[in-house]
């Protein structure tokens, strides 16, 4: 029986529902012969004639009335678990969504991605963690992670897709009472600072330090950090200059003990980015989040654009830019997406 055609079984439960061999072929969109056939091969597999002619049209035997409700539990079993698109429905959902990012980043995300999911998601939660390198992939591929916010240079293009919501660039930060806080800082300013690096699992960390090494410009080291939090309470008490991303200098700013500073260079720029494993293209949970994801974040709700326009001119960041688009394991483009809605993406 293991190589028993189920489509036999939409046979069956058809002739049970009209009781006839013309009505129950239309209703399978089948020929006559074609359908006949088919009654055929059930007979001989099972060694039942399984349906009689009588003055009541086609009636099941014993054996096909045993044999009916199975095959109509099999079929729906079908249609819901396997032919039927899948669900997600956010407004019902208590799923965890699970994000890899790092302490900048959740500064940059969190807040507006909370305050959306409170609305349109109101029974979900969200579980925020770094991820080395060396790990992030596997944790992806695993499932327990769903995104990878910010900026992964190291994910492998094979099997991820990447999506860039915005460009992103760097910016100084010192003491509001700094001498040097109400200056547009000289190279030779720069290199006379007292320095504070945030070694992090944020690679745009590495970004900028490598940037500034290549320009050959020497920084006076005095304190590396893991947390950039801990590092705006050290740099309001002190005489230290930090390079940070623009985003996590303007969060630290708002209180007004920390002064955003232009650097006496033009920093590099990078994509920030939400990036999901290939195995979870198609899934609808996912793909809800990376929809609300984009629509949150994206050039056009870049909220640090302005400030980066002031502070290094717009022509630059124009020149810069590169068009938005979704990158797919292998560089090729994936196929056009559906409109989202609240339960299909």
């Amino acid at each position: 029986m293991m190589d028993f055609d189920l489509n036999l079984l939409r046979v069956l439960v058809s002739l049970d529902e009209t009781r006839n061999v013309t009505r129950a072929a239309q209703q399978l969109g089948m020929s006559q012969s074609g359908f006949s056939t088919a009654l055929n091969r059930l007979r001989l597999q099972f060694e039942d004639t399984l349906f009689v002619r009588t003055s009541k049209g086609m009636e099941p035997t014993p054996r096909a009335r045993e044999m009916v409700g199975t095959a109509r539990a099999v079929l729906g079993q079908v249609r819901t678990g396997i032919l039927a698109d899948p669900q997600f429905d956010p407004a019902t959902t208590q799923t965890e969504f699970r994000l890899v990012m790092a302490d900048v980043a959740e500064i940059v995300f969190l807040p507006r991605l909370i305050r959306h999911l409170a609305v349109h998601a109101p029974h979900a939660s969200v579980r925020c963690f770094p991820l080395p390198s060396s790990q992030l992939e596997a944790a992806m591929e695993a499932g327990e992670a769903d995104l990878a916010m910010g900026y992964f240079p190291d994910l492998s293009k094979q099997v991820f897709f990447h999506q860039r919501l915005y460009m992103h660039t760097f910016a100084c930060v010192m003491r509001a009472d700094h001498p040097f806080a109400q200056t547009r800082l000289s190279l030779k300013d720069f290199e006379s600072l007292d320095h504070a690096l945030v070694s992090s699992p944020a690679r745009s960390t590495d970004l900028v330090d490598r940037f500034i090494e290549r320009k050959g410009i020497h920084r006076h080291v005095v304190l590396r950090t893991p947390h950039y939090m801990s590092l705006a309470a050290v740099i309001a008490e002190s005489e230290l200059v930090a390079t940070v991303p623009l985003a996590a200098g303007m969060s630290v700013a708002r209180s007004g003990a920390i002064r955003l500073v232009r650097p006496p260079f033009d920093p590099p720029r990078f994509a920030v980015q939400q990036h999901w494993h290939r195995l979870y293209r198609h899934d609808t949970r996912n793909q809800w989040l990376r929809a609300q994801v984009s629509q949150l974040f994206n050039e056009q709700s870049d909220e640090w654009r302005a400030v980066e326009q002031s502070m290094y001119g717009g022509e630059t960041i124009r020149r810069r830019a590169a068009p938005s688009r979704i990158s797919s394991p292998g560089g090729q483009r994936p196929a056009q997406r559906r409109s989202v809605g609240a339960n299909k993406v």
